[in-house]
């Protein structure tokens, strides 16, 4: 939630903050991205190493403290350093994410049966997106167009502090233990490769860097997509709250598409072709987004885009996670899932940063169409954006991860083969001892 809380309402955030350019509105989303980097090898190295409470118990501390800087900010006092006051808190937050959002792999190897780990990652790793949804519909609510906005930002502020402290409580009090007392699968009780060779073995594996490049290109355009659909959306004529209602049902959607890959996955153990048939899918539906949002009054066809590009996209989170550990078994489940997340973060500022540099000042023939406003004239604000250059460099993206993917990554799933290895072994040991009772 705290990733993304600014961004459908950047005009209000802009005008709250007296900054004077729309970038650093980005930059409060932008510092997740670049946190992520370093703080990714800290948080695939401990999971890895001192295990997943170590790694839960300092994403909650740090996510905390953060919120709680970001709360300061929005206080009456000083407002020339409110905003170095909220990035802090927004970095702190920042820091803390990689250290949640590289779990649910390792948790799903750790504690569930291989019938049971894609659903197992698929829901600790949509908490993240459900997050996103609510703040794409709570923000536009607590802080809207009109409105005493001093009032509003500290009132968003306190409301996304409550559950960051109930988090923090059930992660302090809650999580006891980092493995449970006995192994679910065989390849749970054994002994991952050590840190330093496990990235040694990734360097060696083409088809996890083909795997590692088009789930970051793909993890880095939702980013880009979440960051900037009001800009996007608001030069056309859609407000805020649309923006938002957009931002929700790409989530929505995706949770829904992601849970039925998911379940899907875990009965035929298809990972490969459904990455491939979602990732497909998702490109043309982001390709169908990108046009329709440049017409204006087609609230419809916007909605249904940005929901099929969530559906078939989130589809892939999930599933790219499960199907990195099966190619680079028996390396960490933190190294492998870690570097396939900081590579979508890589790409991610790589496409925010690009995105509105390539976008052109709206012509004066469109600017009576256009919602983008602060809500105070008095406050200047930068011209409304067309991103039509920047969409056309979006869908060539998309459509060159999704045709890589499917036509270069091949792999075969060691995890299984070897699980299923090693339950053949205990038939034959069994059986042996069995004919050795009998005999004698």
């Amino acid at each position: 939630m705290i990733w993304i809380s600014f961004a459908p309402i950047a005009d209000r955030t802009y005008e709250f903050y007296q900054l004077h350019s729309m970038f650093m509105v980005n930059l409060l989303s932008l510092v997740y991205l670049a946190a992520s980097i370093p703080f990714g090898f800290v948080a695939t190295w401990l999971l890895d190493t001192l295990g997943l409470r170590a790694a839960i118990l300092l994403g909650a501390w740090l996510n905390v403290l953060g919120i709680g800087l970001r709360l300061i900010s929005s206080l009456e006092g000083d407002k020339s350093y409110n905003f170095a006051i909220a990035l802090t808190g927004q970095s702190l937050s920042a820091c803390a994410q990689p250290f949640i959002l590289f779990a649910p792999t390792k948790l799903a190897a750790l504690w569930f049966k291989d019938s049971q780990r894609a659903t197992a990652n698929m829901i600790a790793s949509m908490s993240n997106p459900l997050g996103i949804l609510i703040a794409n519909l709570i923000s536009p609510v607590l802080v809207p167009a009109k409105g005493n906005l001093a009032k509003d930002f500290l009132w968003m502020q306190i409301v996304y502090l409550i559950p960051a402290v109930v988090g923090t409580f059930m992660s302090t009090f809650g999580v006891c233990s980092s493995v449970p007392p006995t192994p679910p699968t065989p390849s749970a009780a054994e002994e991952s490769e050590s840190f330093i060779r496990g990235l040694k073995q990734i360097a060696r594996n083409k088809a996890y860097w083909v795997l590692c490049l088009c789930f970051g290109a793909g993890l880095g355009l939702f980013t880009a997509l979440t960051t900037l659909m009001e800009q996007i959306l608001c030069p056309r004529g859609y407000d805020d709250h649309f923006a938002g209602l957009c931002g929700a049902l790409l989530i929505g959607c995706g949770i829904v598409g992601a849970a039925i890959a998911g379940l899907f996955v875990d009965k035929t153990k298809k990972f490969e072709e459904v990455a491939k048939c979602c990732y497909a899918f998702a490109a043309l539906s982001g390709i169908f987004f990108m046009l329709v949002s440049r017409i204006r009054h087609q609230k419809a066809l916007v909605a249904i885009s940005t929901s099929l590009f969530g559906m078939f996209g989130f589809a892939l989170y999930p599933i790219c996670l499960e199907l990195a550990v099966e190619t680079t078994f028996p390396v960490a489940e933190g190294t492998s899932a870690g570097f396939l997340i900081i590579s979508g973060q890589i790409q991610g500022i790589i496409f925010i940063v690009l995105m509105p540099l390539l976008a052109k000042n709206l012509p004066s023939t469109e600017l009576i169409y256009s919602s983008c406003t602060t809500g105070d004239p008095s406050i200047p604000h930068d011209p409304p954006q067309d991103f039509t250059v920047s969409n056309l460099g979006f869908c060539a993206v998309a459509v060159l991860a999704a045709v890589t993917l499917i036509l270069f990554f091949k792999t075969q799933y060691k995890r299984l083969q070897s699980e299923q290895q090693t339950a053949e072994e205990r038939i034959l040991n069994f059986s042996a001892r069995h004919r050795t009772t009998v005999n004698n």
